[in-house]
Parts: structure tokens; C-alpha cells; sequence
């Protein structure tokens, strides 16, 4: 008989809603009945797409007489992470400081109160590779509850109390040039020069310390800078972590090499290496960076629109219960599908009769690309390979939409419309910021977390409102519909009012949130940014549309609470160091007046949108007067032509209207040339 999971629309909590073990939805009667019985409660949090998730459903969750044993002792609560990361946060925070590690699947135990005493991540079924097995685990939690309870008490008590210690941050450093020079200096020392990226095996890409390398370059001119950048953004777009059929990327690697992922493919990392592979083409000219990115975004509208036109959160890593099992090839599947054309194919792409995983291939680019004819014959043969593998089964698919991470991807989706042949993007980015504010956001302005077949659940929370403002704004950039920078305003202004901290930066939920054993405040970049740097740095980009002098304030003085670690940690602060970047430019305000989708506007507009211009802002009308972007306020159509003004440090040159005039006018206000000057 299903269990209480199947009334959720979490399809992480559905694929348990016919366990044996008498799963609990997190919501007050969960806890309720914890209290009045006097258990404890085992907390499983994991998400849809985690390899590690279904093999302990597998083993433990679907084994009768384990779930006898969780159902008579304990109270079992099941939690989707994505839905819920204030949760994730506050008891893998737990996690990390009693084991010194932390991942999913999480098993957390937990007083009735919800404070964590014991926990960690996966647990077999059979003692193995030196863990214990979960039932072990269950009997020994069992007799130490009934045993040694005030022990347990304690241990709980002491663990928020040290949970609480960890989301306070103090800092109060200047921002400077010589804090990212520093920071550059780091990522230098930690580089895998020959490999690309930072650290070893697991790898992770990190589009944020890569853009942050970009705009480094353009600031400075710092080779090291742009050529670290590069070395990385080549070496992800050779491995097998992407996709080299499908477009996308996978999770992460499992190698230092980028050979072998973790096969799960997210929205947020495509969505976010897509706008790092745009900005790579526009800084470079790299039209290679321009394909990959293509791959990513045409991935995500292939892959990821769900019937409203938001995007899904993921693809799972298992295919019918085997890792991996739609993207790997033999040398003989490869040869019927291709026949006399498989030999050059095999030879670029490291396809062998061994293979390279599992007695398999994973498809990675291991020679350098040849003449235009081989290159076409190349990509002729990769579409044939995937319309076969399009017959393959296909991995599941988490269909929730999470407002956060379709904010990376609208983002990432206006960014792409610049790409050759990219106008198609901005409407999908427009439909799915359309559907995300539809199902999500209330009359009041309020944001939901997540969206799924008509439902939508929990209280957004700090990234929901950063994210999708930072999404309306790149689309606002290229669409000019005012309603997209009206409401990224209005979400920015929620943010300050709702989630502030009186002691800098922001909370990672509203002042009017779901009481929890502690109001989490995660200042570290993780996979995905965190909303306190994502909030300076939409603050600093309104700052400069807007004149408020207030929302700079604000970012500045979120900055300075991590200016003192980002050198030492720098890939954990990535985003962090972007919106430093940004705070010690010289943004261009460029105000356009004209029809935005008129032909003499769009040849004015054009120097604006080529190259790599991350310290800008853009805005533009037909009609200044009733615009709601102060920017424009008070500007005009010179002899009645689509006009230009340049504005930086609160100064405007005069009014152009000519795009050569404009081009100059931006030319002075880039670094490199100011600096090459």
C-alpha cells in the first residue's frame, strides 16, 4: 500500500511512496507525532536524479523487515533536498560537524524536538567497505535512545548550538584590488595545469571561478588569468562529463581527467556552463566556446521543458537501475551504426574494443579537431549516433521546477540569444519565466520554491528571489519588456525587507519562514551560488540601472563579510568574487532610445551586444516618459533617431546616434584599452 508520500509532487518523494517503511512528509504532524510517541526521528534527505539515493531504497527502504524495525522504533521523515535546502543545510551542517564529511543520500537522527545527534550519508545493507550496515545502525541508535538518553540530549543540544556558531560570519574587509589579485594567485597555485580545473579526483566544474577568471582578464590583462580560464572551459568540453552526443553536462566527475561522470545531469550546471561557454566565445572569439554553449541550451529546451515551458530540475544518473547505461557505447554498436564511416570516428572520439569504463566508452574528444571537411563528417556522424541512442531507454526525469535554478536558466538562455543563430532563446526564456511567476509567485508578491503539475510547494527562499532576479534582468537585457525589471525589483525588495540579517547579508529564508531549530545563512558557493553573493551582486546591477545608492550600500557591506577568506578558499567563493569584480568596475550605464525591435535601433544597439561586456548594464524604450526604469528617465530621441547615452560614475557623455559613435564611446570605457592607453 503507498505510505504518506504519495500525496507530494516531489518525484524524489514519489519513487518512495511505495516503500515498506512508513515514510513521513516534513510538516508539523511528522513532528507532532515524534513528540507524542517519544521517538526518534530518522531523517532521509536526497533527491531524484542521486545515484547513491535509489541504492539504499534498494537495499534498506524496500527490505520488509528493515522497515518494520524503522517504522516500529522511529519516526521516518523523507525529504527532497531541492525542495527543501533550508533543511539540507541545517542538518548536513549537522552531518559535516560529527563525521567531517557530508553527501547524499543524508541519514540524519533526530530528537522529536528536530535536534540532530547522530548521523551520515549512505549506509549498506551488509557491513561493507568499513561502515556499518543501516540496520547496525538502527539498533545501535535504538538501544543508545533508550539507554543513554540524556547523553543524547546533550549531544543534540551542543550540535545547534555549534550549527549556529558556523552561519555566523564576521568580516569586515575592505574589498580591493589586492584581494582579487589574491585570489588569482590562489586558483594559480591549486590549478591542475594539465588537466584543467582545481583539485583532484571527484572534479567539479566551476563556471563561477571561471567567470570570475574572465572578467579578470578584461579588468587586468592578466594572461594567467584567461589562460587558466581556458585550459579548463577546453579540457570539460573534450571529457566525458559532456555529453559529446546530447549537448549537456553531467553532474561532476568521478576521475581528475573529466573521463568518467556522475551520469545525473542537473539543470543549474548546465544552465550555468552554458552562460560561462557564452561569455568564453564573446571574450575569445573561440567559436568552439559558441558550439558548446549551443549544445548546453538546446539540451535544456530538448531535455528539460516541462508542459508550461519552466524547466525540470534533472535527469537521473541511472537508466532502468544501470549507471550510465543510455550515454556508454561498445566499439560494435558504434561500427553498425556507422559502418565505413566509424574508423575516423572511433579514432577522435577514444572509442576502443576494451573500452575506457566498464568494458564500455565513454564518447570524450581525444584527438584535436581537423580540417572543416573532418569536422563535418564528424558532426554527421555524432547526429546518427544520437537518433540511435535517442531509441534507447532514456533516464528519468525530476519534473519539479524549481524557481532558483530556472532562474540560472532564463539567465542563461537570454545570454545565448547573442550567440550565432541564438534569437530563438528569449522565447524560451521568456515562456519560462512566464510560467515560474505564474505558478509560483502569489498576490502578494511572495515566491514559492518549487512547481509541479499544477501544485506548487514550500516558501522560496534566498536564492529563489536572487536567481530569478538575476534571470529577469538578463532577460529584461535583450527583451526590454519592463514587466521582466519591474518584477526583479520588486523581488530584490523582498530581499531586504524579509530576509535581511541586522549583522550583514541576508538569511536564507524570510523573517516569516517555517520555525526551525536554526535560521540558516550559507554564505559559501556551492554547485550552485549562494544567495548571499547572488544577492550583492543583483543589488550592484540595480544599483546601476536605478541610482539607489542604498542597494550598493547593501552589496558592499555583504562583501566585506567574506573579503578575508576568498583569497585563501577562492573556488568556494566564486560568485563571491564575481560580484567583487563588478563592484570595483567602471559599469557603463547605456540608456537607448528607440524601438527596441525596430531595424535603425538594432543596428544602433549592435556594438552593445558584441564581445564580452560583464560590467554593463542596458536598457531601452520607445517612450522615456512612461518608462519604470529610472535609467531613462529624462532621455530623448535626438532629431528624432534612435539616440545613445553612455553613462560611467555618475557622468554622460553626449548623445550618439550613429553605431560607430557608440562603438568609440565604449571602446574608452573598456580596461584593457583604458589600460593599453
Amino acid at each position: 500500500m503507498p505510505n504518506r508520500l504519495a500525496n507530494e509532487t516531489s518525484p524524489y518523494l514519489l519513487q518512495h511512496a511505495n516503500n515498506p517503511v512508513d515514510w513521513w512528509p516534513w510538516n508539523g504532524d511528522a513532528l507532532a507525532r515524534a513528540k507524542l510517541l517519544d521517538r526518534p526521528i530518522f531523517l532521509s534527505i536526497g533527491y531524484a536524479a542521486c545515484h547513491w539515493c535509489h541504492v539504499m531504497e534498494r537495499e534498506s527502504f524496500e527490505d520488509e523487515a528493515t522497515a518494520r524495525f524503522l517504522n516500529d522504533r522511529f519516526i521516518p521523515i523523507k525529504v527532497d533536498r531541492e525542495e527543501r535546502p533550508d533543511l539540507d543545510q541545517i542538518y548536513m551542517g549537522a552531518v559535516q560537524a560529527m563525521t567531517g564529511g557530508g553527501g547524499w543520500p543524508m541519514s540524519v537522527f533526530l530528537t522529536p524536538e528536530g535536534r540532530p545527534f547522530f548521523g551520515g550519508t549512505y549506509f549498506p545493507d551488509e557491513p561493507r567497505h568499513g561502515l556499518p550496515s543501516f540496520r547496525q545502525v538502527l539498533e545501535g541508535v535504538d538501544r543508545a535512545w533508550r539507554d543513554q538518553r540524556g547523553e543524547i540530549e546533550q549531544s543534540g543540544l551542543r550540535l545547534v548550538q555549534a550549527i549556529e556558531h558556523g552561519r555566523s560570519v564576521k568580516g569586515d574587509d575592505p574589498v580591493s584590488q589586492a584581494t582579487l589579485e589574491a585570489a588569482v594567485s590562489a586558483l594559480e597555485r591549486q590549478f591542475d595545469a594539465r588537466h584543467g580545473g582545481w583539485g583532484g579526483a571527484p572534479k567539479f566544474p566551476a563556471p563561477a571561478t571561471i567567470e570570475f577568471l574572465l572578467r579578470r582578464h578584461l579588468a587586468t590583462g592578466d594572461e594567467r588569468a584567461l589562460a587558466m580560464a581556458r585550459v579548463t572551459l577546453d579540457r570539460m568540453a573534450d571529457g566525458g562529463i559532456h555529453d559529446q552526443l546530447g549537448g549537456g553536462f553531467h553532474r561532476y566527475a568521478t576521475d581528475a581527467v573529466w573521463l568518467v561522470p556522475h551520469f545525473e545531469q542537473m539543470l543549474y550546471d548546465n544552465a550555468q556552463l552554458a552562460r560561462v561557454y557564452t561569455h568564453g566565445w564573446q571574450a575569445t572569439g573561440e567559436n568552439r566556446y559558441a558550439e558548446v554553449a549551443t549544445g548546453a541550451l538546446d539540451y535544456i529546451i530538448r531535455e528539460l521543458t516541462t508542459t508550461d515551458g519552466a524547466f525540470a530540475a534533472s535527469q537521473d544518473a541511472d537508466t532502468d537501475g544501470v549507471e550510465g547505461a543510455t550515454f556508454t557505447w561498445t566499439a560494435s554498436e558504434i561500427r553498425d551504426v556507422l559502418g565505413d564511416d566509424a574508423p575516423p570516428f572511433t579514432a577522435a572520439y577514444g572509442v576502443t574494443d576494451d573500452g575506457n569504463w566498464e568494458g564500455a566508452t565513454i564518447l570524450s574528444r581525444v584527438l584535436p579537431a581537423g580540417d572543416e571537411a573532418a569536422e563535418a563528417a564528424l558532426r554527421r556522424a555524432r547526429q546518427r549516433l544520437f537518433e540511435r541512442r535517442r531509441s534507447r531507454p532514456q533516464p528519468a526525469r525530476d519534473d519539479k521546477a524549481l524557481a532558483a535554478w530556472n532562474g540560472l536558466a532564463i539567465a542563461a538562455l537570454a545570454e545565448g540569444s547573442r550567440l550565432p543563430d541564438g534569437d530563438r532563446y528569449v522565447a524560451a526564456a521568456e515562456r519560462a519565466a512566464g510560467a515560474i511567476l505564474g505558478g509560483l509567485r502569489d498576490d502578494d508578491g511572495r515566491l514559492g520554491r518549487s512547481w509541479k503539475d499544477g501544485r506548487s510547494s514550500g516558501q522560496g527562499t534566498l536564492e529563489d528571489y536572487t536567481h530569478l532576479a538575476d534571470g529577469l534582468l538578463a532577460l529584461y537585457e535583450v527583451a526590454f519588456d519592463e514587466r521582466w525589471f519591474v518584477t526583479a525589483r520588486e523581488l530584490i525588495e523582498t530581499v531586504v525587507t524579509r530576509f535581511a540579517d541586522p549583522g550583514g547579508g541576508f538569511f536564507d529564508t524570510a523573517d516569516d519562514h517555517e520555525r526551525l531549530i536554526a535560521r540558516p545563512k550559507d554564505v559559501q558557493d556551492n554547485a550552485v551560488p549562494s544567495g548571499n553573493s547572488m544577492a550583492a551582486f543583483v543589488l550592484l546591477r540595480l544599483a546601476a540601472w536605478t541610482g539607489e545608492g542604498t542597494y550598493r550600500s547593501i552589496a558592499e557591506r555583504s562583501l566585506r563579510l567574506v573579503a578575508s577568506v576568498v583569497g585563501q578558499y577562492p573556488t568556494a567563493f566564486g560568485n563571491w568574487l564575481v560580484a567583487m569584480d563588478l563592484s570595483l568596475a567602471d559599469v557603463v550605464e547605456l540608456a537607448l532610445i528607440g524601438d527596441p525591435s525596430g531595424q535603425q535601433t538594432r543596428r544602433l544597439i549592435a556594438p552593445a551586444l558584441s564581445g564580452f561586456r560583464p560590467n554593463q548594464v542596458l536598457a531601452a524604450t520607445a517612450e522615456p516618459a512612461a518608462s519604470a526604469v529610472p535609467l531613462l528617465s529624462g532621455r530623448f530621441a535626438l532629431n528624432g533617431q534612435p539616440t545613445a547615452f553612455v553613462c560611467r560614475n555618475f557622468a554622460c557623455r553626449q548623445p550618439v546616434t550613429e553605431p560607430e559613435a557608440l562603438a568609440a564611446l565604449l571602446a574608452e570605457a573598456d580596461p584593457v584599452t583604458a589600460l593599453g592607453s
